[in-house]
């Protein structure tokens, strides 16, 4: 029975970044693969990621990073009822890939928290906090950290599991706005 969805972006998440480390880590954990890692388009990626939903047998948390935030929430939209909650680090910003916005702007129907970077080069923080907003996320903003990936020293991220043992238990971090 999976648990935990694994939701990686652009080029997949390799063996040493820390979505491969939680998949390690954590029981009943399984990776959405997409058909195409170097071509991310939304409505293909959010399907695989529905179809990956909608094959557990009960509600699973979702870990998305990048351009899986951004698929897990489409998918989210729609599938609200069998997502138990939802882990968004990083988010990439749809405009930069080309993908329309507005559907993607409203209130995801599960509880999710977005954890940004201050220097994060796919999105600055402060539209990081908006597309919280959005979704009804709670928001954190981690500081300096680049994009949480391996290239900015994110390999075993015991402070990411750390806010997705928040999100499990009901007790999110408070909001962060800076």
């Amino acid at each position: 029975m999976t648990k935990v969805l694994i939701v990686p972006g652009l080029r997949n998440s390799g063996p040493a970044h820390w979505q491969s480390w939680f998949e390690a880590l954590l029981p009943e954990t399984r990776r959405v693969e997409q058909a195409d890692w170097e071509r991310p388009r939304l409505d293909a990626w959010a399907a695989r990621v529905g179809a990956a939903i909608d094959a557990c047998a009960k509600p699973p948390w979702l870990v998305a990073h990048s351009f899986g935030c951004l698929a897990t929430a489409s998918a989210g939209l729609t599938r609200g009822t069998r997502i138990r909650g939802a882990l968004l680090v990083a988010p990439a910003d749809p405009a930069r890939f080309g993908e329309p916005v507005a559907p993607l702007a409203r209130k995801l129907p599960f509880p999710s928290l977005v954890v940004a970077s201050a220097n994060d080069p796919w999105m600055k923080s402060g539209v990081a906090a908006q597309w919280a907003e959005h979704w009804g996320s709670s928001f954190v903003n981690i500081g300096a950290a680049g994009h949480i990936n391996v290239d900015s020293g994110h390999g075993p991220w015991p402070q990411g599991l750390q806010f997705f043992e928040q999100l499990r238990t009901g007790r999110l971090p408070a909001a962060d706005t800076a």
